[in-house]
């Protein structure tokens, strides 16, 4: 059997909904789901934990290797603790661009990520599913939306409203870290050539979904 075949690879911006597309499509399809952005935000927050600095590469990428991370349903565990609403914070998500542009922390990881497909398939998100970790799969998705629409996507995660300074914080964090994952010299985010272009923006969640269903069904 050619397990690339049973491959999705989304990958976007933050906050663009492809977790969410993604994990629902896995279980539409009966397939396993990767959230790989999971593993940077869990490596830089035990890189915190640990006193590491994220600019540590070697540091980091030791931490990385050996991540007593878990996933237990929707839960994500760090070294037997629930750290489901830590790993989700704006300052792990900026630490988790921060980390992920260094080149031992992304080798570290990438064997590991490989490592969830089986049999059954495998739908993964992230920044470079297509690129990096899965060249060869069947599907690659690039599913992203405007910055203030994944902005009020975020505040309404947390229960903040879609205006105001806290709003604005969200806008700004959210575009600091486009720019980063765009420069970093490893694996910058962007669309690739093979990649469908997926916009969200003006799509329901149910919409985004049956999008790239009916894309998988065409192959």
């Amino acid at each position: 059997m050619d397990l690339n075949r049973k491959i999705i690879a989304i990958d976007g911006p933050g906050a663009s909904g492809k977790g969410t597309v993604a994990s629902r499509v896995a279980a539409a399809l009966g397939f396993d789901y990767l959230d790989s952005g999971a593993l940077y935000r869990l490596t830089a927050l035990y890189a915190q934990q640990c006193h590491a600095g994220w600019s540590d590469e070697t540091a980091v990428a030791a931490l990385a290797g050996a991540l007593p991370a878990e996933f237990d349903g929707s839960r994500i565990l760090l070294d037997g603790r629930d750290v489901t609403d830590a790993v989700r914070s704006e300052a792990i998500g900026m630490g988790a661009s921060e980390v992920a542009q260094l080149p031992k922390v992304r080798g570290a990881l990438l064997q590991r990520q490989r490592a969830f497909l089986t049999e059954k398939g495998l739908v993964g998100d992230g920044r470079d599913m297509g690129s990096v970790v899965f060249p060869d799969a069947a599907l690659k998705i690039f599913l992203t939306a405007s910055a203030r629409t994944r902005a009020e996507r975020r505040a309404k995660q947390i229960g903040l409203p879609a205006e105001g300074l806290a709003f604005e914080r969200i806008l700004a964090d959210i575009e600091t870290r486009d720019e980063a994952d765009r420069r970093r010299a490893v694996a910058p985010l962007k669309r690739q050539p093979d990649a469908l272009l997926l916009d969200t923006t003006r799509l329901t969640i149910e919409e985004s979904v049956k999008k790239v269903l009916d894309w998988y069904a065409e192959i």
